[in-house]
């Protein structure tokens, strides 16, 4: 009987892709597998048939002599008539690369081992308020793996080498068939490094390298706040396999400040004044992160005013302008007084209550309060 076609096997155009050959074929492999139909010889030919289909169609070459030539530009015996034992492979063979997708092999039969990127590395920098504000640079030192010198990174024993790995045949990953389905994972005796070493390096016990520390110069943007990161890329662990370094994150935080509390791009601070300032008003001078500024309180200041200082905050690192500082009055009590003082005082009050709530209107405010509350 003569074969059919293999483009009309695997029900795709002539033109079709590959990415379309490979998705018709899982198709028609699942419906004719031997393994879901047990004693049915017209199912074990047609996977027969399917399956030799595909290999013919996704060889480039071979692809390439059968659109010329046809049947006769390909060698039969090079297709998959040989049983399901060796050539015609298993069920796991025919979805290998969907479950090795899926399980985190992304490599198929035949390919090296897995390579993995480097974790990733965070370093805390605890840096001052006025740092964060104006910025700076600075040195910071990181544990790195250096290539061991002994054994040039090999892990094996000068005058040794490692050897592939008998169990994953220096894949890396090995097939667990079960039923239907095919798990690829990583070979459980090399690691997924498709080596094994017989003879370890003594002086890094095998892993090819050995563990320093370096020093990095790290830039501190101006505005900087407390939780922010900072990337180094490269910086952090290195790959397996040849696989790329993670990064270092240096992650900012800022020390409490005596003076100052930060909101954002806000800062905040309490200026105690005395009773006689707060009354009589005047000048006064309070402390900045680029100095100090003076401005002029009025009469009859009372505790929790707070006065606004435009932009005498910070300029964050996304800010086009500097934020503002937030004065807050805290009238003080004077304490330890002498006898003088305190004639002074009694006197003091004596003419404030006959002046009236004209001198006291809180005061005022707050008895009337009290007294609609009671009645």
């Amino acid at each position: 009987m003569a074969k059919r076609d293999f483009y009309e096997t695997l029900g795709v155009a002539k033109n079709a892709s590959e990415d379309e050959i490979k998705k018709s074929y899982r198709k028609l492999a699942m419906k004719y597998h031997p393994d879901r139909n047990p004693d049915s010889k017209e199912s074990e030919e047609k996977f027969k048939e399917v399956k030799e289909a595909y290999e013919m169609l996704t060889n480039p070459e071979k692809r390439e002599a059968y659109d010329r030539y046809g049947h006769a530009g390909v060698d039969p015996n090079m297709g998959g008539g040989g049983g399901f034992g060796g050539g015609a492979g298993g069920f796991g063979d025919a979805f290998g690369d969907i479950f090795g997708d899926i399980f985190g092999g992304g490599r198929g039969r035949g390919q090296g081992p897995q390579v993995y990127r480097g974790a990733d590395l965070r370093y805390n920098l605890e840096i001052t308020l006025e740092q964060a504000a104006h910025g700076f640079d600075t040195t910071i030192r990181v544990p790195s793996w250096d290539k061991c010198d002994t054994c040039h990174g090999s892990g094996a024993k000068p005058g040794t080498s490692p050897v592939t790995c008998s169990t994953c045949a220096g894949h890396g990953q090995v097939r667990m068939q079960q039923g239907f389905f095919s798990i690829q994972q990583t070979c459980p005796k090399c690691h997924g490094t498709g080596k094994i070493i017989p003879e370890p390096c003594a002086a890094c016990a095998g892993q090819g390298r050995i563990k320093r520390n370096k020093t990095l110069e790290v830039k501190i943007p101006v505005g900087i706040d407390n939780g922010m990161r900072i990337r180094s890329s490269g910086n952090g662990e290195p790959g397996t396999n040849g696989g790329p370094s993670g990064d270092l994150y240096v992650e900012i935080h800022i020390k409490p400040h005596s003076v100052f509390q930060r909101e954002g791009d806000d800062l905040h601070c309490e200026m105690p004044i005395s009773f006689a300032k707060a009354a009589l008003g005047g000048d006064i001078e309070v402390p900045t992160l680029s100095g100090k500024v003076s401005f002029t309180i009025p009469e009859g200041t009372q505790s929790g005013k707070t006065f606004r200082l435009k932009g005498k905050g910070i300029k964050g690192v996304r800010s086009g302008f500097a934020g503002d500082l937030f004065c807050h009055v805290a009238v003080e009590t004077p304490v330890k007084l002498t006898e003088k003082q305190k004639d002074m005082l009694r006197d003091f009050e004596k003419l404030t209550t006959e002046g009236g709530a004209k001198h006291s209107p809180q005061s005022k405010t707050w008895r009337d309060k009290v007294k609609d509350f009671f009645e």
